[in-house]
C-alpha cells in the first residue's frame, strides 16, 4: 500500500475548493497577516483597551448615520458619519492620535470607508472588524439615545464562563 502525505500530493490531483488554489508560502502568510494586523482590530481587543486606561492611545469613531448612531454607539466614540469626514475631522480629531473606525458590522464596508477617507487626510488608522453589531454581540456596554444598555454575550461570538476567548 502506498501512503501519499497530503502536503506532497500534486496540486492537480487535489479536489478540495480550499486546497485548488495553494496555501501561500510561510513569508508570505507572515508578511500578510502582519500587515492584516496593522489594518484591524477586533471588538474584543478595542473593548479591553478602553477598559484598560483613561487613554487607550487612540479615538473611536462611529462612521454611521445620526439614526444609527442614536439606536447605540460605543461609550466615548466620536460620531463622524463617512460624507463629513473631509470637513469635520481636523475639527474633531488630533491628527497625532491614531484611529479605529467602526460601522454596523462585517457585512458593511462603512468603516473601511471612513478608514480611507481619514488614511488620505494623514491619520494613522485601523478597522475594528465586525462592528457595532459584535459589540453588542460580545455584551460590551452602549450608549443609546435613551441612555446606557449592555445585553448578554451571544455565546457564538463570546466565551461564556470567561472574558478571555484565549485568541
Amino acid at each position: 500500500m502506498v501512503m501519499i502525505s497530503r502536503t506532497t500530493a500534486p496540486a492537480a490531483s487535489v479536489a478540495n475548493p480550499v486546497l485548488r488554489v495553494p496555501p501561500a508560502a510561510p513569508a508570505a502568510a507572515a508578511a500578510y497577516f502582519g500587515a492584516s494586523l496593522a489594518f484591524h482590530a477586533d471588538v474584543s481587543d478595542v473593548a479591553s483597551a478602553l477598559a484598560a486606561a483613561d487613554d487607550p492611545g487612540f479615538v473611536v469613531v462611529d462612521s454611521r448615520s445620526t439614526a444609527s448612531w442614536d439606536q447605540g454607539h460605543i461609550p466615548g466614540a466620536v460620531h463622524l458619519p463617512t460624507a463629513l469626514i473631509p470637513e469635520q475631522a481636523a475639527r474633531l480629531l488630533d491628527p497625532a492620535v491614531p484611529v479605529v473606525t467602526y460601522c454596523w458590522g462585517p457585512g458593511c464596508n462603512g468603516a473601511t470607508r471612513a478608514a480611507l477617507a481619514l488614511a488620505e487626510l494623514g491619520y494613522q488608522v485601523k478597522e475594528m472588524l465586525s462592528g457595532f453589531e459584535y459589540w453588542a454581540r460580545e455584551g460590551f456596554a452602549f450608549e443609546t439615545w435613551e441612555g446606557g444598555e449592555r445585553r448578554a454575550a451571544d455565546p457564538l461570538t463570546a466565551p461564556a464562563d470567561d472574558a478571555d476567548c484565549g485568541c
